[in-house]
């Protein structure tokens, strides 16, 4: 008998080990079906001060096909209404910009304030506002740029890139104060 537990335990222990590995790195779907389009970047925008640290997201322009019927002959058509003959007609098909491909700059935290300890604290306060579900690691993971891009969307920001701005509304960051 006792051959016989001590395979199914070492069995349920070995797959309760593979799913707790499994459970870590299970995939965000809404972050992995959206492609980062925002990026850390060494240069800034022109008239940025120096020692600030910036992201930029492009913004795809966005275009449609148009198609249209231009008139080549009008109809030849009598008094009475009769319809000699027909207008003709040529299709033409183009495509048009609807909305102009753009570069948005934002100011994110340097590198240098991005700790373990400062990551935490993000977690922590996007967990308080029903954004991130997960154990408070302090590693910048996918889950934890899934919940910074849902706090920074309604905001117009698309991006799991922590913005400045988006850390001081969370408390995270001091504010500038003119003149002191």
């Amino acid at each position: 008998m006792r051959n016989e537990i001590y395979p199914t335990v070492l069995g349920l222990l070995g797959s309760g080990l593979m799913l707790s590995a499994c459970v870590e790195s299970l995939p965000v779907p809404h972050l992995s079906a959206t492609p980062e389009v925002a990026q850390l970047v060494d240069d800034a925008p022109p008239g940025a001060p120096s020692g600030s640290c910036w992201g930029k997201r492009i913004q795809p322009g966005v275009y449609e096909t148009v198609t249209e019927q231009i008139i080549l002959q009008p109809a030849e058509v009598l008094a009475d209404g009769t319809v000699l003959s027909p207008a003709i007609y040529k299709t033409e098909t183009r495509q048009a910009v609807v909305k102009q491909r753009q570069e948005i700059w934002f100011e994110v935290p340097c590198t240098t304030m991005m700790t373990p300890d400062f990551i935490a604290s993000v977690q922590r306060a996007l967990a308080a506002r029903g954004l991130y579900r997960g154990i408070v690691t302090g590693e910048m993971d996918n889950r934890t740029r899934a919940a910074i891009r849902a706090y920074q969307q309604p905001e117009g920001l698309d991006s799991g890139i922590l913005s400045l701005a988006a850390a001081r509304r969370l408390g995270l960051a001091t504010v500038p104060r003119d003149g002191i």
